[in-house]
């Protein structure tokens, strides 16, 4: 069971069984430039709001070794939101404010406008690693699944070979799944990573 807030902006309620603060371990498998990279790994992950159209997105992963030793990973920040046409209504790009203000708040009603064929609801995120890397994906969230698959990434000079990647995210028995396929280091897209996420007290 999962307890909603009741005081979400519309936009965001289709992702609301997101928000809070998970954390659990997953496993690393995969191979790319002659070498296979395995392990286990620490996860925490958090999803939270600020009153925007949007869900705040932040993860840190550390590489568990010998004697529960952690080793950091690459951390993630970014946002997450239901795919929709900007308005006048709507502020940006940069700092620049709307061009009009909305009498009202956007409501249920706006957003099942948005609901797609399949019956969820088109995504776009973006993602930011700490290695410079960036990632927009678009995909679609199902009542409590979602898939993700990106249509772009940017990356430095500096970063490693990564060309891009699939995610999955599903709530299943009160616990958060997901699984995360990637193209790097000149390797294919393939399974790279999943884990098994609980909800922090």
């Amino acid at each position: 069971m999962i307890d909603l807030p009741t005081d979400l902006p519309a936009d965001i309620v289709p992702l609301s069984w997101l928000l809070g603060v998970w954390e659990g371990t997953g496993v690393i498998d995969y191979e790319a430039a002659d070498r296979h990279f395995s392990g286990e790994f620490a996860h925490r992950v958090s999803f939270s709001h600020d009153g925007g159209d949007y869900v705040n997105y932040a993860a840190s992963a550390w590489l568990i070794g010998d004697d529960d030793h952690r080793t950091p990973l690459v951390a993630e920040q970014g946002y997450w939101r239901l795919a929709r046409p900007a308005s006048d209504e709507d502020a940006g790009p940069a700092l620049l404010p709307a061009l009009t203000s909305r009498s009202t708040p956007r409501t249920v009603d706006d957003v099942e406008a948005l609901r797609n064929a399949n019956g969820g609801f088109d995504l776009e995120v973006a993602i930011v690693h700490s290695d410079g890397v960036s990632e927009v994906y678009v995909g679609q969230v199902q009542g409590p699944r979602i898939d993700l698959a990106t249509d772009a990434v940017v990356r430095p000079e500096s970063a490693k070979p990564y060309g891009a990647a699939t995610r999955m995210y599903g709530y299943v028995d009160g616990h958060l799944l997901w699984a995360w396929d990637i193209a790097a280091l000149g390797g294919g897209l393939a399974s790279h990573a999943s884990a098994r996420l609980a909800r922090a007290e």
